[in-house]
């Protein structure tokens, strides 16, 4: 069944080999003065930086560097605006990764704010207007680019919020899967496994239908395919190219439309592990993913475990649906584990005298107890899940 829905998706992406040459002609319909936001200096070990300042020529560029992974309120988001408003800035181009992007949506809207900035992050106080941003894509894995949403967070708090604004969209982004050949195996990983979690989240919903399930089933046949061809051939532009474009459709609606709203649990579990321990986001949904699958586990919702068991990946359809829900969960435990990912939360540095502060904080924020969501996770299961996954 297709429930009611609006969808409106304003970015333009442009993709392929050398793309980035349109760069001076998008920015110039914004403004002359450019924010350029990066991370800790992989763009300039590619050659990328240098070739970005030589197609900014003509432009006055205010270069914001040191975005971390998990990118944080205080300092970089908190600089980035203050940058912003100091030098008249007109849009900002972030160059990098998601965290590069996340943290390039938050400036944009901080910047046009005169309050603390993070009462916008953290819902208290709806923003009126953003600064237009672009960017050009290093690695593919949140989607950021593609959708109006990122993820902060605030070290002095303990907190890590999702903030999510129509402003928020990229105006245009630029994807140049050659640009992900030098991304390590690790981040290739976690990357992917934070794709494939995306589309976890929205296949476990209520209702569903035939048309959302083919769509969300082909992306995470591809991304699985498609990392394990990444991993042993980095430069392999196939591969590179399908995982960069399948991660850009993760987040931005379109395999939801229609659908129930899950309240996207795993993520909301792994918020809170990486805004306590700062752990790699992909890292930490690959663990909680099987052990979240197990504590769902329930004649309720064993038809959509029946139907990833038999569509994607090609189980006996005859098998007891038990049985069948078990292979699932454990086919996903070994195809994270086959990239790298450890299965398990200890030696991520993630220690248990946390799990209970981390429940009360999901449910603080998050509050996966609600009967909206697709399966509610009160305390003791949250604590089931987080104990499973040590």
């Amino acid at each position: 069944m297709i429930g009611d829905f609006t969808y409106n998706t304003p970015t333009t992406l442009v993709f392929g080999k050398g793309v980035v040459k349109g760069l001076p002609e998008a920015l110039a319909r914004y403004g002359k003065t450019v924010l350029l936001t990066y991370g800790g200096g992989s763009i300039k070990k590619m050659g990328l930086y240098d070739e970005v300042m030589r197609l900014l020529r003509g432009f006055k560029v205010v270069e914001l560097s040191g975005i971390e992974p998990n990118p944080k309120y205080d300092p970089s988001v908190v600089t980035g605006a203050r940058l912003c408003k100091e030098n008249n800035v007109d849009v900002i181009l972030a160059v990098g990764g998601g965290s590069v992007l996340d943290c390039s949506k938050a400036i944009a809207a901080c910047a046009m704010y005169d309050g603390e900035g993070w009462d916008l992050i953290s819902g208290k106080v709806k923003a009126t207007a953003a600064l237009p941003i672009l960017d050009v894509l290093t690695l593919a894995a949140t989607g950021s680019e593609y959708d109006c949403g990122c993820v902060i967070s605030n070290t002095a708090l303990s907190d890590k919020r999702g903030y999510v604004d129509p402003l928020l969209y990229p105006a245009v982004s630029f994807l140049d899967p050659t640009y992900t050949f030098s991304v390590s195996p690790w981040q290739t990983a976690c990357g992917t496994a934070d794709a494939i979690n995306h589309v976890l989240e929205q296949f476990f919903s209520r209702p569903t239908s035939t048309f959302n399930d083919g769509i969300m089933i082909a992306a995470i046949r591809s991304l699985m395919d498609n990392v394990l061809v990444a991993l042993k051939e980095p430069t392999n532009y196939e591969a590179r190219s399908e995982l960069m474009y399948v991660c850009s459709w993760g987040c931005n609606g379109i395999l939801a439309n229609g659908s129930g709203y899950s309240g996207w649990p795993m993520h909301s579990i792994e918020h809170a592990l990486s805004a306590y321990f700062d752990i790699t986001h992909g890292a930490g949904l690959a663990i909680i993913t099987p052990r979240w699958m197990r504590e769902i586990l329930s004649d309720r919702t064993m038809e959509r475990f029946v139907t990833l068991g038999r569509s994607l990946f090609g189980f006996d359809a005859s098998l007891p649906d038990a049985e069948m829900a078990e292979k699932v969960i454990n086919a996903f435990y070994s195809f994270f584990e086959s990239t790298g990912i450890p299965m398990h939360l200890a030696p991520l540095g993630v220690t248990a005298d946390k799990i209970e502060e981390m429940a009360d904080h999901i449910l603080a924020y998050d509050d996966t107890s609600q009967d909206w969501a697709y399966v509610p996770l009160d305390k003791p299961a949250l604590i089931r899940i987080l104990k499973a996954s040590m």
